[in-house]
């Protein structure tokens, strides 16, 4: 029933879509210099998308899993987030042969694309930032990132690693689908709320945010942002832009690089976009109808083991290492120790979602690496018996998993003002 409810949704939305296409396009305010992109730091960057849709906690703290090697061998966690109330999951770590801390965020499971989908129409709210009355953004993206566990844990842990690190070293922020607009809000927080410089944000398959002031606003400060867009993948194209309203519809921020697959070459061709944010001759060019197309990226799966629900698989032993606070949120600290690689995740049958002729493998794959859960039934977390004697659980059952030991005054942060800013 649930997803047929899903692809019913995304079939409206389908149809829709061609009532919001056309050529107009709101000039963004934006400086003339612009970011080079790197192909090799994409194709870094999308194995960190999908590492993050592994459920095994244990191989990915010690980055064992199937989608951990290629270009992100030798990668080192730092803190790893599971948040069970809102089935959110995000990674913080440190890569050497960068210089960078590495923000990974999960993207969307059946649910919750259900409930940002039916959300299309579309509360914005207020987004309180200084100078910036105008800018609005999705209340339901904007709260995963900003009102749940996530914010908290991901920022101590880049204090920690900075800690380790040094200051000076760089921030690479990324993530597919919903995890690509959480990436995008958690760049921008790092820059306004917390001083940082050297902050690169890279995004898979990502939807509208927010407004056009605050695709200007964003764009401005966070300048060093790529929006990699596969093809006709459905989700870059939600919530629709109406041309005909450009001040209140929603509306990308640059820079797009559109993924176009040429069949007769049997191979995909990159395109940087204009500085516009809806550039009319990049995805905006097609029909954004396919769901397989928003799976898969350059080959790379982007999406989740098993598809149906978000479910964590722990052993007793766990318990009594681990706490919960009263929405199930599992916090889990890690010591220095290693963690032992565990749990041979089934891999269900992933079905092929066709919406009006749409592809979901698509987004599930970025530059042949997969975004997404080893199995596709349901999204489970298994650890082993090692990694659940350093794990810690909050009041609400959120797992954290910390290879550098949190000490509370480098975990704490301050909330971020949100005076006339509604919430979910």
């Amino acid at each position: 029933m649930g997803q047929r409810r899903w692809v019913f949704l995304l079939a409206i939305f389908a149809f829709l879509l061609p009532l919001s296409s056309g050529t107009g396009v709101l000039k963004l305010k934006s400086d003339d210099s612009r970011p080079l992109y790197n192909h090799t730091l994409t194709m870094t960057l999308v194995e960190y998308a999908s590492a993050v849709y592994m459920s095994d906690l244990s191989e990915l703290f010690n980055w064992t899993c199937k989608r951990c090697n290629g270009f992100t061998k030798g990668f080192e966690v730092i803190e790893i987030i599971f948040d069970v109330e809102h089935c959110l999951q995000a990674y913080v770590g440190v890569a050497k042969d960068l210089n960078a801390i590495i923000i990974a965020f999960r993207g969307t499971q059946e649910h919750s694309i259900q409930n940002w989908v039916s959300d299309l129409f579309w509360k914005q709210l207020d987004l309180n930032y200084p100078d910036m009355s105008d800018a609005m953004v999705h209340h339901g993206f904007y709260s995963a990132y900003h009102n749940t566990t996530v914010r908290p844990a991901v920022l101590g842990a880049v204090q920690r690693a900075k800690k380790s690190y040094g200051p000076n070293i760089n921030i690479m922020v990324t993530g597919h689908s919903m995890g690509g607009a959480m990436a995008t809000f958690c760049g921008l927080d790092l820059v306004v709320n917390g001083g940082e410089e050297n902050v690169q944000v890279m995004t898979f398959g990502q939807p509208r945010v927010g407004n056009a002031a605050f695709a200007s606003y964003y764009s401005l400060l966070v300048p060093k942002t790529f929006r990699i867009t596969h093809d006709h993948d459905i989700v870059p194209h939600l919530p629709p832009y109406y041309n005909h309203f450009p001040q209140k519809t929603y509306h990308h921020f640059p820079t797009e690089v559109w993924l176009r697959d040429v069949s007769s070459l049997n191979h995909s061709v990159e395109k940087v976009c204009d500085n516009t944010g809806e550039d009319p001759t990049c995805s905006r060019s097609v029909k954004g109808n396919s769901i397989s197309d928003h799976l898969r990226y350059f080959g790379v799966e982007l999406h989740c083991e098993t598809w149906r629900q978000c479910s964590i698989v722990m052993s007793h032993e766990m318990d009594r290492f681990s706490k919960k606070d009263s929405k199930g949120i599992v916090d889990s600290s890690l010591g220095q120790a290693k963690l032992a690689s565990k749990g041979d995740s089934g891999v269900g049958e992933r079905k092929k979602v066709s919406v009006m002729g749409s592809s979901i493998s698509d987004h599930l794959t970025y530059f042949g690496v997969e975004m997404m859960c080893e199995t596709w039934r349901q999204c489970s977390i298994v650890m082993g018996r090692e990694v659940e004697s350093y794990s810690r659980r909050d009041s609400k059952g959120n797992i954290f998993l910390s290879r550098i030991d949190p000490s509370p005054e480098v975990t704490e942060t301050k909330t971020l003002s949100t005076t006339g800013v509604s919430s979910i």
